[in-house]
């Protein structure tokens, strides 16, 4: 029983070394490539570089959280869109899954396939947690390391509020 303890304490110790500390407030926008829903590649760092664009992460398309937090968004799609504010959909399902997902819920906006984990890795975040951040010009101006599900959208619009 002391040998099980211990080797799980190494693990532990283990993973919490594989990942690195959240992205912090200044940062720049990581320079990975991703995947998005239709099978297509885009340099993510590019994506960013200009404008103003919202990257929220989820764990898993189709079920009830993660639904209610990108529909919170598509809700709000209209004013984010007068704000000039793109959206990025981030989680480690397959490009096809997001696809699905996307269009199950007429969601406007685009879903990354992180199935290999580098967006969340480049993030510095577990892959199960619901994040959000906003970068402007390539620059990340603000985040939410614990997301809302049904609030997303109106936490977001707060914070466009006060930046």
């Amino acid at each position: 029983m002391k040998m099980l303890f211990k080797t799980l304490m190494v693990f532990s110790l283990f993973q919490s070394f594989l990942h690195a500390a959240p992205l912090a407030i200044g940062s720049p926008a990581p320079q990975v490539q991703a995947v998005i829903d239709d099978g297509t590649s885009i340099d993510f760092g590019e994506a960013l570089a200009t404008g103003t664009t919202l990257v929220f992460f989820y764990p898993k398309a189709m079920t009830p959280g993660c639904t209610r937090q990108a529909c919170s968004l598509r809700d709000a799609w209209d004013e984010l869109s007068a704000r000039d504010v793109r959206i990025f959909g981030v989680s480690s399902d397959a490009a096809e899954t997001q696809a699905a997902f996307r269009e199950k819920h007429n969601l406007p906006f685009t879903l990354l396939a992180d199935t290999e984990g580098a967006l969340a890795d480049a993030f510095g975040k577990g892959r199960w947690s619901r994040q959000a951040y906003i970068f402007r010009d390539g620059v990340l101006i603000w985040r939410d390391l614990k997301a809302s599900t049904s609030d997303q959208a109106a936490d977001v619009l707060a914070a466009l509020d006060k930046l």
